[in-house]
């Protein structure tokens, strides 16, 4: 198994902006994509115009719809698909995976019907010491253009992290280790809850103090939630947390946000994922969050909100208002 050999599963815009960070370090990556017309795509013209337009992808990296063929003799798996088909791409390719291999998760999501992050669905269905996950405030397009980047990569084992630390840190891409998995994991799916109201915000026309006010807000609550969960509160005030959210809210490439500010603008939120070519993890989360706060007895308004306006049909006014109306609280504990 060469060390040097990495397997991308999806080719979205992000798994094909970590495709060609690690190509430009000289790995052999291959990149997997579930329809074949898409590698053809790709391979034809060197560039994902689908997801990734405007980036040529040197032929080091290998095309395929093949998930076998993706992930047999590789050290590291990246798995970069949405989370609604996280689990059953998994299933499909764990065949031809081993224990040597070190399976990393850089998708942002809690899946609906579990309630289990990324890596606790990997664990699920393959048995392994060597799962990581890579979280933290990372466009793609400007970690394609090279655009300085840190994040953080974190493992139950501080080896593992390190070891992905080796593969993916750059001079442009700076990543930090953690041992705290669950704190990672939660950061990133949870933060586009908070970027959707963010959104909302912004496109009923209210200003940066709201703004302000919802990241801050926001975090309490993620950090509430993970804590709960076993996470160190440490880890939510920083990359994979706070940095994270922050970009999210504010960034004008956050999907998240994008959905937010059309549904405070007027539109529904059907019509919005109609136009839509690529996915809002938020969308998706903001149901399976509301039941895992549901269960783990969290109070998260910010969240009770946006589930309310994506999926019992309240208006995003009323949302708003609802959230400036409740009883007064004590902002610490």
């Amino acid at each position: 198994m060469n060390k040097n050999n990495i397997a991308i599963i999806g080719a979205g815009s992000w798994g094909t902006a970590l495709a060609l960070l690690l190509a430009r370090k000289g790995l052999a990556v291959t990149l997997w994509a579930h329809r074949p017309e898409h590698v053809d795509q790709i391979r034809s013209c060197r560039e994902n115009r689908l997801y990734l337009p405007g980036f040529s992808l040197p032929e080091t990296i290998t095309l395929t719809a093949d998930i076998d063929e993706a992930v047999l003799g590789t050290s590291t798996i990246v798995m970069v698909v949405p989370s609604h088909v996280f689990r059953s791409v998994f299933v499909r390719m764990k065949g031809s995976i081993s224990q040597d291999q070190v399976i990393v998760s850089a998708t942002k999501g809690i899946e609906n019907d579990t309630l289990m992050t990324m890596t606790q669905v990997m664990s699920d269905e393959f048995v392994s010491d060597r799962y990581a996950v890579l979280s933290g405030p990372s466009f793609a397009k400007e970690v394609a253009a090279e655009k300085p980047t840190a994040v953080t990569v974190a493992a139950k084992d501080i080896r593992i992290a390190e070891s992905v630390q080796e593969v993916f840190f750059t001079e442009r891409f700076r990543v930090y280790t953690s041992t705290d998995v669950i704190g990672v994991e939660l950061g990133g799916p949870l933060k586009n809850i908070v970027a959707i109201a963010s959104g909302i915000c912004d496109g009923l026309g209210y200003g940066t103090n709201t703004r302000a006010a919802l990241i801050t807000r926001g975090l309490a609550e993620i950090t509430r939630l993970a804590v709960t969960m076993g996470a160190s509160p440490l880890t939510l005030s920083g990359l994979a947390g706070l940095g994270d959210l922050v970009l999210t809210c504010t960034g004008d490439l956050s999907r998240n946000r994008s959905v937010g500010l059309k549904l405070g603008q007027g539109m529904t939120i059907e019509a919005i994922q109609d136009e839509m070519q690529m996915v809002a993890e938020g969308v998706k989360t903001t149901r399976s969050a509301w039941f895992l706060a549901q269960k783990m007895g969290v109070e998260m308004p910010i969240l009770e909100q946006v589930y309310q306006v994506l999926y019992a049909g309240k208006s995003c006014k009323a949302a708003t208002r609802d959230l400036l109306v409740r009883g007064g609280r004590n902002e610490i504990g």
